[in-house]
């Protein structure tokens, strides 16, 4: 790669992290999708963003069509040009926004997998029967999943809750979501039952030196890792007979899915989910209106 592409690039991570805030997974996305078309600009001969133009972009991503990719995938990588565009022609490297024009392939929005209520009873009940042995990880597991099934949060935002987050008094807990911001999520009884537990007779027995304010820790005392939480989740749920094999992102579909059913409106739902657009939210609309037609189809002597 032509050492101006290598210098725009390490410039534009500083501004991803620094101006931005992104997480190290976001600047990674992104910078990964521009090398691409910077590599692909390259071999139509560009050797200096400057001469970047809507054809170039075009061809970038016709290329990524014919290698296969979703639309979804091509969606995001034509939102990551447009962004990366916008901010060469905002810091003067081109005289005019050449992705400005450019047009995103509609993403398909595939329904997410839920559990029914029962299912997600089932799936608590059986993590709880795990722990009636009293072990400190038995108790941190219910604590887990009580509180991704009760708050929505996601995995990531869950591994990074401190102690000082969760207020057992009011309910809420303090989640710092994507783009560093932050929002509080109420939670019910049986997760601030199984919370209590964990804190009191679980956490301790697990607290090492190394352990910081981490709320959830793994076996060696450690803030408890992602990874970690995708097992549990997978484990439990195969023990649940018929219920869709789904991971810790696919309770907070389900808690979402349930709260709307139960009557939320969706700027509420948005709000507890961290959501920037609410038609990210909407999404959660069209699952419970497909349940909502398969039980008329079932039901309705004339559907």
């Amino acid at each position: 790669m032509p050492a101006a592409y290598v210098a725009v690039l390490e410039d534009y991570r500083r501004h991803l992290e620094s101006e931005r805030d992104l997480s190290v997974h976001s600047v990674r996305a992104y910078l990964t999708d521009l090398t691409s078309l910077l590599e692909h600009a390259r071999r139509l001969g560009h050797v200096d963003v400057a001469s970047l133009d809507l054809r170039t972009l075009r061809s970038w991503l016709a290329q990524q069509q014919t290698l296969g990719r979703s639309r979804t995938t091509l969606a995001r990588r034509a939102t990551a040009a447009r962004v990366f565009t916008a901010w060469l022609a905002r810091t003067g490297r081109v005289t005019t926004d050449p992705g400005a024009s450019l047009a995103s392939p509609k993403a398909h929005r595939v329904l997410p997998p839920v559990l029914r209520r029962d299912e997600a009873e089932s799936l608590v009940r059986a993590a709880a029967e795990h722990a009636d042995d009293g072990s400190p990880v038995g108790l941190r597991d219910v604590a887990v999943l009580e509180l991704l099934y009760a708050t929505g949060i996601r995995v990531g935002e869950l591994c990074g809750l401190d102690v000082d987050d969760v207020d057992t008094e009011r309910h809420v807990v303090r989640v710092l979501g994507k783009g560093r911001k932050e929002r509080t999520v109420p939670f019910g009884r049986p997760a601030d039952l199984a919370l209590r537990l964990w804190l009191r007779r679980g956490r301790p027995h697990l607290l090492a030196d190394h352990s910081g304010p981490a709320l959830f820790l793994g076996a060696r005392g450690g803030r408890l890792d992602p990874r970690a939480v995708r097992s549990l989740v997978h484990r439990r749920i195969a023990e649940v007979p018929g219920a869709p094999d789904i991971g810790p992102h696919g309770l907070r579909h389900t808690a979402a899915t349930h709260l709307l059913e139960g009557g939320a409106d969706l700027r509420s739902v948005q709000e507890l989910l961290g959501h920037a657009s609410l038609a990210t939210t909407q999404l959660y609309t069209h699952v419970t209106t497909d349940r909502l037609r398969r039980a008329y189809q079932q039901a309705h002597p004339r559907a």
